[in-house]
């Protein structure tokens, strides 16, 4: 449960992120409103890219388990054995 609550507040952070750049960037048209919105655009992808890194580790280390369409096509082709001949 606190893995989604992770997850959750972090794409929160992304959205409000994104929605900041895009206002200083609709809103107003000088320089220093300029280095505003690249520095939450940088914001954004840095928290994209920890929580990339946050899922491939949760799910290589076993915290998180798949359990969609995908699980279900690899558990089904490693519980027969494949014959290459």
């Amino acid at each position: 449960m606190i893995i989604k609550s992770i997850a959750i507040i972090v794409f929160l952070l992304i959205i409000s992120s994104l929605g900041f750049a895009l206002y200083n960037l609709v809103k107003y048209k000088d320089q220093v409103h300029s280095e505003k919105t690249l520095k939450a655009l940088t914001t954004r992808i840095t928290l994209s890219v920890i929580l990339f890194i946050f899922f491939f580790i949760a799910l290589a280390s076993g915290i998180l388990k798949p359990h969609g369409i995908g699980s279900r096509l690899h558990q089904s082709s490693s519980a027969q054995p494949v014959n290459n001949r």
